[in-house]
C-alpha cells in the first residue's frame, strides 16, 4: 500500500491488569475507527512499570506467547482488520523471560514476536534482572501491511539495531517504549533527556530512510521502595524517511493516528543513497566492544 496509516496509542497504567489490557484494546478500536490499519501500543502496556526494583514476586506477572493477552488482542485484531503491534512480559520457561513484542495479523493470527536485545540496568530500570536478552537478532517481521522492523525502547538507543532491520528490509521501524524522568531531576536535565531521545531515532529514520514510530507510555508511577518514582514522559510521535515529524503528541494519554507515504522511503533512499555508500571493507572494527 502506498499510504499506511498507523495509530498509536500512549497511556497511564495502573495495577489493575485487566484494566490495562481493556484500555489498550479500548484505545485499538479508536485507532482503528480513525482509519488506522496498523496499531502500535506501548512497552509492558498490560501492566505498571514493574521494573522500579527487583522483587521475584513480579515474575507472575509474565504469561506465555500465545497466551491470553495474544488471544484477546489477535481476537480483536481479526474483528477490526488492522495489525497490532504489542509489547509484553514473556514467561518463555520457568526461570527463562523476555520482554517480548508480538505483532498480531488481521486474521488474529502472531504474525512474528521480536525479543529484546539491548536490556538496560539503571536505577528505576532494573531490567537484567527480569529480561533475558532476544535471541532471534535483529530479524523484520512481515505482515499485509509491510516488514515491520520491531524494535523495544532501549534498543531505540543503538544504531547498529535499526541499520541491521533496515538492511534486512525492514519498511517501517518500530519503537515501543517505556521512558521517563526522575522527577527530582531539574527541569533542563529533563528536557535534554527528552530531546536526546526523540533526535535519535529521528537520526534512525534518516540513516535509514525508513519512517520511525516510538510509543511512550504517559503519567507518574510510584517507585515501591519510597523513592522519587518515574514520570513517563510520552511524546510518542512518527516521523518520515528525512526525520520529519508525520504525528507529534504531548504528555497526556492519547490515541492518534498518521498517514505514512510508503512511497517516500524508495524516493528519500534514491536522493540519499547511504546503503550505497557504506564502507563495509573498514567497519570490522564494529563487532568489538572497543577500540583499544
Amino acid at each position: 500500500m502506498s499510504v499506511l496509516t498507523v495509530g498509536v496509542a500512549q497511556h497511564t497504567c495502573s495495577n489493575d491488569l485487566a484494566a490495562n489490557l481493556a484500555t489498550s484494546m479500548a484505545a485499538i478500536r479508536d485507532a482503528a475507527a480513525q482509519g488506522a490499519k496498523l496499531v502500535v501500543l506501548q512497552e509492558l502496556h498490560r501492566g505498571l512499570y514493574f521494573c522500579q526494583r527487583e522483587d521475584v514476586d513480579e515474575f507472575d506477572l509474565a504469561e506465555t506467547i500465545p497466551g491470553p493477552s495474544t488471544d484477546a488482542l489477535g481476537a480483536l485484531a481479526r474483528e477490526l482488520g488492522v495489525v497490532i503491534v504489542a509489547s509484553l512480559f514473556e514467561k518463555r520457561a520457568t526461570g527463562l523471560y523476555h520482554n517480548t513484542a508480538v505483532v498480531l495479523e488481521t486474521d488474529g493470527s502472531i504474525a512474528g514476536v521480536y525479543r529484546k536485545m539491548h536490556i538496560p540496568d539503571d536505577p528505576g530500570f532494573y531490567e537484567k534482572f527480569y529480561f533475558t536478552p532476544g535471541d532471534l537478532g535483529f530479524t523484520p517481521i512481515d505482515t499485509s501491511v509491510g516488514r515491520l522492523g520491531v524494535l523495544v525502547c532501549w534498543d531505540q538507543w543503538f544504531p547498529e539495531a535499526a541499520r541491521l532491520m533496515a538492511m534486512a528490509g525492514a519498511e517501517l521501524l518500530i519503537y515501543p517504549t517505556a521512558i521517563g524522568w526522575d522527577p527530582t531531576d531539574d527541569k533542563p536535565e529533563q528536557m535534554r533527556q527528552r530531546d536526546a531521545w526523540v533526535t535519535v531515532q529521528r537520526a534512525h529514520a534518516v540513516a535509514n530512510g525508513v519512517p520511525v514510530v516510538s510509543v511512550n507510555r504517559v503519567g507518574h508511577e510510584a517507585d515501591p521502595e519510597g523513592g522519587a518514582g518515574v514520570q513517563f514522559w510520552g511524546n510518542s510521535f512518527v516521523a518520515g524517511p528525512q526525520g520529519e515529524f508525520l504525528l507529534e503528541l504531548g504528555v497526556e494519554p492519547t490515541t492518534a493516528v498518521a498517514s505514512i507515504d510508503m512511497q517516500r522511503s524508495e524516493n528519500v533512499r534514491r536522493i540519499w543513497p547511504f546503503l550505497r555508500d557504506r564502507r563495509i571493507d573498514f567497519y570490522g572494527d564494529l563487532t568489538k566492544l572497543y577500540r583499544d
